[in-house]
């Protein structure tokens, strides 16, 4: 069960001056009431940043004075009065709460980061207060019990076991010694992952490479270099470029420059980053959370944090995730290695007497595919024009698909002026929707893609999802466009399909979260479309002239979508190994050094190409550190076998049609987190899902064979 709030049941404030108090307070403090704007979207024009930590906190008593009344109940204990009550409480915490989180993402500054410190213990404290609630959890049981003759609806019968798995996964069957344990070791947890995140922020801020001399920046386009000039006027270095860092450790600028020398110092400063000893070091940090995990895992009666993790994932056991990875990691690797050895070969006919480094990969990859598939990223950009995405291929997919069109709105207020809000209606014209899209990077903005959401949809509140997504283009300067390349795309149409589970989501309940195995099949399912031609055709534009892409350059993408994907894949599966092998150490193992740990965790599991580093290292890998995804990063792989398998499907029916994309909204988008997961797509395709299609996708097979 996660912290929910709730718009009802809440306590009068007992005494007088605490009325008088709460009255002053719901008075001035914007969350005190449901947002007046349409579909309760946040009043950004209201709130200040001194609004939300009053809020978190009478957020919290609230709820806990309503989960009191309800463990207190003197009535016997009903899916009314328990679990739906439950559910309907807390609503003033998950209001703020909400917005709070998408600005620690997106939109941080010195006083949000402050709460947010001071705040992260106290709602793990919070939480722990209500799953470790005996009383609480002797009702929640009782239901749990019977719920075979409480003639439940699907949904509701579903919704108690899973509030029973929250609550024994949390500790309520522990001896009150070991609950004590549970809650010192999810604070300490709680605040060493805000440490982490704020000192990644930090870190890759301080790690954006200051070039001084232009002709360093030799091979970039002139949009990026003007956009570099503008980064380092904005952060004081006027007069000269900034190459900002994105989360990952290969950076997009090493596809294009030219000074071997500018890429090594790139790509030293992304992949040393908060691992060098100065004040954003995160080592002592990520070793003493591998450990907290480890033991939180074994006060709970498990052998390693990951199995506990993935006991409530599809995959169920860390060595079913494992499999999968692995089997598939001889042909990515032997893929990466071939790559490696075309790009030697293409060193080796220049007689540079070079060895192919991690930094050289990205630009002799590009190199590459100019020869092998004439294509040439530059050449592809101008057609790829963020605006144009957006609206004639992501809006565009959804319409072809659900039905669904998009109307801009001037009139929500945004919590920073690049963000624009667009409200989605359904294809009866039922307004389904607010959607915001953030795009641009901002040194106060974490690294990456990611969706998020202000509103939830839930039919028990009367509540419509205002779903958010971010992503990192580097902005340009004033006047110039915003031009992606095909990664960046495909990332947008990812993000997009996170949101439209969103949308169409259609729950009762608002505890519906999905297995984190399971989460990604949406978003990685809508990147199918992004090279459907009908889709492709209406959004690949030259920015200038209007005109479509001409079909010898669509037919070079469609050739090379498979180019390089020993690299990507295996960069991936470097990361999600090296994330499960942290979580699996046992509670009494040592401190580890994180560089050292990464060869050998690589090495056992035959993962490991020098020239290739993991997608992230230990020191900046928010994942597993910062985030939900610790032990569970395998889960992008889980469910692009899903999502791959899927995409089979609709090939098999006749590909982007209205029917079945109404199928596929129905029996995925609308009711996910309300059943079992590998059952509702077994429902969907008939069998579970398998390999095949991934391996398709990919261009690999399991014998390492191309």
């Amino acid at each position: 069960m996660t912290t929910r709030e709730t718009q009802t049941g809440a306590q009068k404030p007992a005494g007088t001056g605490q009325g008088a108090a709460a009255a002053a307070w719901a008075e001035t403090n914007p969350f005190a009431k449901p947002s007046p704007l349409p579909f309760q979207a946040p009043p950004f024009d209201k709130i200040k940043d001194s609004d939300y930590q009053p809020a978190i906190e009478e957020g919290m008593r609230r709820q806990l004075a309503e989960v009191e009344v309800i463990a207190n109940n003197p009535e016997a204990p009903t899916f009314a009065n328990t679990i739906e009550a439950l559910e309907q409480s807390g609503t003033l915490l998950e209001r703020v709460a909400n917005v709070f989180l998408g600005m620690v993402g997106s939109n941080t500054n010195p006083t949000i980061q402050e709460v947010q410190s001071e705040e992260a213990p106290k709602q793990a404290a919070h939480t722990d207060a209500i799953l470790l609630n005996a009383k609480l959890f002797a009702r929640v049981r009782a239901i749990y019990e019977t719920r075979g003759t409480l003639q439940l609806a699907p949904d509701a019968k579903y919704l108690v076991e899973r509030y029973y798995r929250d609550f024994v996964r949390a500790g309520a069957l522990l001896s009150e010694a070991d609950k004590e344990k549970v809650r010192a070791l999810n604070k300490e947890q709680a605040q060493l992952a805000d440490k982490f995140r704020n000192k990644v922020l930090a870190g890759t801020n301080a790690a954006a490479l200051v070039i001084s001399d232009k002709a360093e920046l030799d091979g970039l386009a002139e949009t990026d270099i003007a956009a570099a000039s503008e980064a380092a006027t904005k952060l004081g270095h006027a007069g000269k470029w900034v190459i900002t860092l994105q989360n990952t450790t290969q950076q997009p600028a090493q596809t294009y420059l030219k000074n071997r020398g500018v890429r090594e110092r790139l790509f030293n400063a992304s992949s040393k980053r908060c691992n060098n000893g100065g004040e954003n070091d995160t080592n002592a940090i990520v070793e003493r959370l591998a450990q907290l995990s480890a033991e939180k895992a074994k006060v709970l009666g498990y052998a390693t944090y990951a199995a506990y993790a993935l006991d409530d994932e599809m995959a169920k056991t860390p060595q079913n995730a494992i499999k999968l990875m692995t089997d598939v990691s001889p042909a990515a690797t032997a893929k990466a290695r071939e790559e490696a050895s075309r790009m030697q070969a293409l060193i080796d006919k220049a007689n540079s007497g070079l060895r192919l480094e991690p930094w050289d990969w990205q630009y002799y990859a590009e190199q590459v595919r100019k020869a092998e598939y004439d294509l040439d990223e530059s050449a592809i950009r101008p057609y790829f024009e963020a605006d144009r995405v957006l609206r004639d291929g992501v809006f565009y997919a959804a319409n072809q698909l659900y039905g669904l069109t998009f109307k801009e709105r001037k009139d929500i207020p945004v919590y920073q002026a690049d963000v624009r809000v667009f409200e989605v209606f359904d294809g009866d014209g039922t307004s389904l929707a607010l959607f915001y899209e953030d795009f641009f990077a901002r040194p106060n903005k974490q690294g990456g893609a990611w969706t998020s959401g202000f509103v939830n949809q839930s039919k028990l509140r009367g509540t419509k999802p205002v779903i958010t997504n971010v992503e990192n283009y580097a902005k340009p300067a004033p006047g110039q466009p915003t031009l992606l390349n095909f990664a960046q795309v495909t990332t947008m149409f990812h993000e997009f399909g996170h949101a439209l589970q969103s949308m169409m989501s259609d729950v009762r309940y608002p505890n519906s979260p999905m297995p984190a195995d399971f989460v990604e099949v949406p978003s990685q399912f809508n990147e199918h479309w992004a090279l459907e031609p009908s889709v492709f055709a209406n959004y690949a534009k030259h920015f200038k002239t209007g005109e479509p892409m001409p079909k010898e350059l669509v037919e070079k993408i469609k050739k090379s979508r498979k180019f390089n994907q020993g690299f990507a894949t295996t960069e991936y599966l470097e990361a999600a190994l090296l994330d499960m092998a942290w979580h699996m150490l046992p509670a009494d193992a040592p401190l580890l050094n994180a560089d050292a740990f990464e060869v050998e965790a690589l090495r056992k599991y035959q993962a490991y190409i020098y020239e290739v580093p993991p997608r992230y290292h230990t020191t900046y890998f928010s994942h597993s550190w910062g985030g939900e995804y610790a032990a569970r990063y395998y889960a992008y792989f889980w469910s692009e076998m899903i999502d791959d398998d899927a995409y089979a499907w609709f090939k098999e029916h006749g590909g982007m049609t209205r029917e079945n994309g109404q199928r596929y909204r129905e029996m995925i988008l609308a009711h996910a987190g309300t059943q079992d997961a590998a059952a509702m797509y077994r429902a969907f395709r008939g069998r579970d899902a398998e390999v095949g299609p991934l391996l398709e996708e990919r261009g690999l097979n399991v014998a390492g064979k191309q």
